[in-house]
Protein backbone atom coordinates (compact mmCIF):
# COMPACT_ATOMS: atom_id res chain seq x y z
CA UNK A 1 0.00 0.00 0.00
CA UNK A 2 1.30 3.30 -0.79
CA UNK A 3 0.65 5.87 1.72
CA UNK A 4 -0.32 9.57 1.19
CA UNK A 5 1.27 11.04 4.44
CA UNK A 6 3.15 9.50 7.58
CA UNK A 7 1.81 10.32 11.41
CA UNK A 8 5.16 10.63 13.24
CA UNK A 9 4.56 9.17 17.12
CA UNK A 10 6.11 11.86 19.54
CA UNK A 11 8.88 9.15 20.43
CA UNK A 12 10.44 9.83 16.70
CA UNK A 13 10.36 13.35 17.14
CA UNK A 14 11.99 12.82 20.43
CA UNK A 15 14.09 10.46 19.43
CA UNK A 16 15.10 12.66 16.58
CA UNK A 17 16.33 15.87 18.69
CA UNK A 18 17.95 13.69 21.11
CA UNK A 19 20.40 11.68 18.51
CA UNK A 20 23.74 12.39 18.27
CA UNK A 21 23.86 10.52 14.82
CA UNK A 22 23.34 12.59 12.30
CA UNK A 23 22.62 9.94 9.87
CA UNK A 24 19.82 7.85 12.64
CA UNK A 25 16.58 7.55 11.02
CA UNK A 26 15.04 9.43 14.00
CA UNK A 27 17.01 12.33 13.00
CA UNK A 28 16.54 12.32 9.79
CA UNK A 29 12.69 11.62 10.13
CA UNK A 30 12.85 14.67 12.05
CA UNK A 31 15.02 16.70 9.39
CA UNK A 32 12.90 15.26 6.72
CA UNK A 33 9.46 16.78 8.55
CA UNK A 34 11.25 19.99 9.56
CA UNK A 35 12.61 20.54 5.59
CA UNK A 36 8.98 19.17 4.19
CA UNK A 37 10.70 16.20 2.63
CA UNK A 38 7.66 14.11 2.64
CA UNK A 39 4.04 14.34 3.16
CA UNK A 40 2.80 14.31 7.42
CA UNK A 41 0.18 14.71 9.62
CA UNK A 42 -0.17 16.00 12.57
CA UNK A 43 -3.69 17.18 14.91
CA UNK A 44 -3.38 19.94 17.08
CA UNK A 45 -3.78 17.09 20.23
CA UNK A 46 -0.77 15.51 18.65
CA UNK A 47 1.28 18.99 18.60
CA UNK A 48 -0.01 19.60 22.24
CA UNK A 49 1.35 16.15 22.77
CA UNK A 50 4.86 16.82 20.94
CA UNK A 51 5.15 20.27 23.15
CA UNK A 52 4.07 18.18 26.39
CA UNK A 53 6.66 15.67 26.13
CA UNK A 54 9.60 18.55 25.03
CA UNK A 55 8.93 20.65 27.70
CA UNK A 56 9.23 17.33 30.45
CA UNK A 57 12.45 18.48 32.58
CA UNK A 58 13.76 15.51 32.03
CA UNK A 59 13.66 15.63 28.54
CA UNK A 60 14.27 19.25 28.39
CA UNK A 61 17.45 18.80 30.45
CA UNK A 62 18.85 15.59 27.65
CA UNK A 63 18.04 18.48 25.00
CA UNK A 64 18.86 21.55 25.91
CA UNK A 65 16.60 23.96 24.29
CA UNK A 66 14.85 27.14 25.53
CA UNK A 67 11.40 27.45 25.46
CA UNK A 68 11.78 29.71 22.45
CA UNK A 69 13.32 27.09 20.37
CA UNK A 70 10.66 24.10 21.29
CA UNK A 71 8.09 26.84 19.60
CA UNK A 72 10.04 27.28 16.45
CA UNK A 73 10.38 23.78 16.01
CA UNK A 74 7.07 23.08 16.33
CA UNK A 75 5.89 26.06 14.48
CA UNK A 76 8.10 24.60 11.87
CA UNK A 77 6.31 21.26 12.12
CA UNK A 78 2.77 22.88 11.97
CA UNK A 79 3.70 25.43 8.87
CA UNK A 80 5.15 21.89 6.95
CA UNK A 81 2.27 19.59 8.17
CA UNK A 82 -1.40 18.49 6.78
CA UNK A 83 -3.27 19.05 9.68
CA UNK A 84 -5.95 16.54 10.20
CA UNK A 85 -9.34 16.58 12.97
CA UNK A 86 -8.84 12.99 14.35
CA UNK A 87 -11.67 10.47 13.91
CA UNK A 88 -12.96 8.49 16.90
CA UNK A 89 -11.59 5.53 17.03
CA UNK A 90 -11.65 2.07 18.69
CA UNK A 91 -9.14 1.79 21.92
CA UNK A 92 -5.27 2.08 20.77
CA UNK A 93 -3.22 -0.91 21.80
CA UNK A 94 -1.62 1.44 24.65
CA UNK A 95 -4.00 3.89 25.81
CA UNK A 96 -1.10 6.80 25.86
CA UNK A 97 -1.36 6.14 22.07
CA UNK A 98 -4.88 7.16 21.45
CA UNK A 99 -3.99 10.20 20.07
CA UNK A 100 -1.78 8.93 17.49
CA UNK A 101 -4.84 5.93 16.88
CA UNK A 102 -7.63 8.86 16.35
CA UNK A 103 -5.17 10.67 13.89
CA UNK A 104 -4.72 7.14 12.10
CA UNK A 105 -8.52 6.15 11.59
CA UNK A 106 -8.91 9.41 10.23
CA UNK A 107 -7.88 8.32 6.86
CA UNK A 108 -7.00 4.91 4.98
CA UNK A 109 -4.01 6.34 3.45
CA UNK A 110 -2.12 6.97 6.20
CA UNK A 111 0.53 5.08 8.12
CA UNK A 112 2.00 5.82 11.54
CA UNK A 113 5.72 6.00 11.89
CA UNK A 114 6.73 4.09 15.31
CA UNK A 115 9.16 2.68 16.80
CA UNK A 116 7.06 0.59 18.94
CA UNK A 117 8.06 -3.00 18.48
CA UNK A 118 4.23 -4.15 19.34
CA UNK A 119 2.63 -2.43 16.33
CA UNK A 120 5.35 -3.08 14.13
CA UNK A 121 5.31 -6.65 14.78
CA UNK A 122 1.18 -6.68 14.52
CA UNK A 123 -0.39 -8.32 12.13
CA UNK A 124 -3.39 -6.21 11.73
CA UNK A 125 -1.45 -3.28 11.49
CA UNK A 126 0.49 -4.57 8.87
CA UNK A 127 0.94 -1.81 6.21
CA UNK A 128 -0.42 1.12 8.25
CA UNK A 129 2.82 0.92 10.74
CA UNK A 130 6.29 1.38 9.13
CA UNK A 131 9.33 1.83 11.26
CA UNK A 132 11.69 4.99 11.31
CA UNK A 133 14.35 3.04 9.21
CA UNK A 134 11.56 1.83 6.22
CA UNK A 135 9.85 5.37 5.75
CA UNK A 136 13.32 6.40 5.33
CA UNK A 137 13.56 3.71 2.48
CA UNK A 138 10.81 4.42 1.10
CA UNK A 139 11.70 8.26 0.77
Amino acid sequence: MTHAAAIVDTHVVVGGLLTAAGASPLTRVLDGMLAAAFPFVVSEALLAEYRAVLEQPRVRELHGLTAAQIDTILTDLAQHAIVLAPAPADAAPDPGDQVLWDLLAARPDLCLVSRAKTLLQSAALRGRVVSPRDLIAIG
